[in-house]
């Protein structure tokens, strides 16, 4: 660990050796000894933690050195040593930016020891902030966070880096396990709120009958087992972002009072009078087509232009080509990592088989079929038998999935186009369809050769 680096600046030797053979005591500090201003501000380069001068001084005064330090690096901390007891200079010395300000008398020792304790503390406080600040921007930078160098993707990684410009409400939709919450999360963690809180909540796991105090808080007394008042989750996320996955599941009945919120920007918990003003960003996600709720009656319309803000709809894992290896490789290395193992290859049939399956689940799937063909393997290369796909009824994971026929059929061309190698003419004599239906597909980009 890097010594803790003190300059002493002391016109008298004698006062200044006390200082340092008192500190030294500590062998983590690094401890330099200095007489006049002038041999402090040529040493600054070296990036003392810590200064302490004495008022009085050969080539000038503490405060004019005091102003020196802080033009060169206001960061440093800087404590005055002085014989004098003015009220007056002692104020102004603090004003000018000084830590601490001590009088030289039998305890000065003793009140610096304490001081530097706590300056250290103080500044390794700061550190691991900044540490914290900065891994937590690389954790969330989102082109290293979401895996993939498809055209689909790029797409979104545009749309993401316009949401984070501004606080505009973002609706992501997409398929179960494309990834929602992560893109929620890089929009967040890279906007001007990325300090203050994040709160997710998946509208489609909570109760009914419990939703609007979950969402809005209660007081105490607002129903039975309400002992004490409760915020809800708009509160907690006062000043940063709430998440609401899975928005398409909220009841009609709290959709209006979501409306209310959002244009009064205000809350009124359960049971209370009192309004809480509300500073937050929305996020919300679905795996519905939310203009197709609407069409049916089962969402707001005006609550669906509230929220809908900046749209960002992410590819299924089949639309999205080489990102399949991509992504296949990062899980095999990140599995062989957490569970101490050696690296471990993908055989060419195994990438072969990967690149021809539909992944009704996305990317969560494809994670679940690398961490278990890494265990099934034999430790040195996932073999296309060490793959086994999910066959609980495939067609029924498919089928499932809301919609329109025109967007299961361009899967389906989709999907014989992967496992044909984009032979066009072998895939249209398979699905006995006119090549010309799947060149004009290819051509208005309703399908993506990879």
């Amino acid at each position: 660990m890097e010594k803790f680096r003190i300059f002493i600046v002391e016109d008298d030797p004698w006062y200044g050796e006390i200082l340092q053979y008192h500190l030294a005591l500590n062998p983590d500090y690094d401890i330099s000894l200095f007489t006049t201003a002038g041999q402090c501000l040529a040493q600054l380069h070296r990036k003392p933690d810590l200064i302490t001068i004495d008022y009085t001084l050969p080539d000038g005064n503490g405060l004019q050195l005091l102003k020196k330090i802080k033009e060169t690096n206001a960061s440093i901390p800087v404590i005055v040593i002085s014989a004098q007891e003015n009220i007056t200079t002692a104020v102004e010395i603090l004003k000018s930016g000084a830590s601490d300000y001590f009088i030289k008398d039998d305890n000065t020792k003793d009140l610096l020891w304490n001081a530097v304790i706590r300056i250290r503390e103080h500044q390794s406080l700061v550190d691991e902030v900044e540490h914290l600040r900065e891994e937590l921007g690389h954790k969330y930078d989102f082109s290293k966070l979401i895996k993939g160098n498809s055209v689909p993707l790029q797409k979104v990684f545009s749309l993401i880096e316009k949401a984070v410009r501004t606080n505009i409400n973002v609706s992501i939709t997409g398929e179960t396990g494309t990834g929602k919450e992560v893109v929620a999360k890089a929009v967040h963690y890279n906007s001007d709120r990325k300090n203050k809180p994040l709160v997710a909540v998946n509208m489609a796991a909570i109760p009914r009958e419990l939703i609007e105090s979950e969402l809005f808080g209660y007081e105490k007394g607002a129903f039975t087992g309400a002992l004490n008042r409760k915020a809800g989750k708009f509160e907690e996320a006062n000043k940063g972002t709430i998440f609401l996955d899975e928005i398409a599941e909220l009841d009609m009945s709290v959709q209006s009072k979501l409306l209310r919120v959002l244009q009064e920007r205000e809350i009124y918990r359960v049971g209370g009078n009192e309004r809480v003003a509300l500073d937050v960003r929305i996020i919300v996600a679905t795996h519905k087509n939310l203009f197709e709720e609407v069409r049916k009656g089962n969402f707001r319309e005006d609550l669906y232009y509230r929220i809908i803000g900046l749209p960002i709809d992410l590819p299924p894992l089949r639309e999205r080509g080489g990102d399949i290896l991509l992504l296949a490789r990062f899980f095999l290395d990140e599995f062989c990592k957490a569970n101490k193992m050696p690296v471990i290859a993908l055989h060419n049939d195994a990438k072969d088989k990967l690149m021809k399956y539909a992944y009704p689940g996305n990317v969560r799937e494809l994670k679940a079929l690398i961490d278990l063909a890494a265990v099934m393997c034999d430790e040195k290369e996932i073999m296309a038998d060490d793959i086994t796909f999910n066959t609980v009824s495939g067609n029924e994971v498919y089928m499932t999935q809301e919609k329109t026929l025109k967007e299961f059929t361009n899967d389906i061309i989709r999907y014989f186009l992967n496992k044909y190698d984009n032979d066009v003419l072998r895939v249209a004599d398979i699905l006995d369809i006119g090549k010309s239906t799947i060149y004009k597909k290819i051509q208005d980009k309703e399908i993506m050769l990879n």
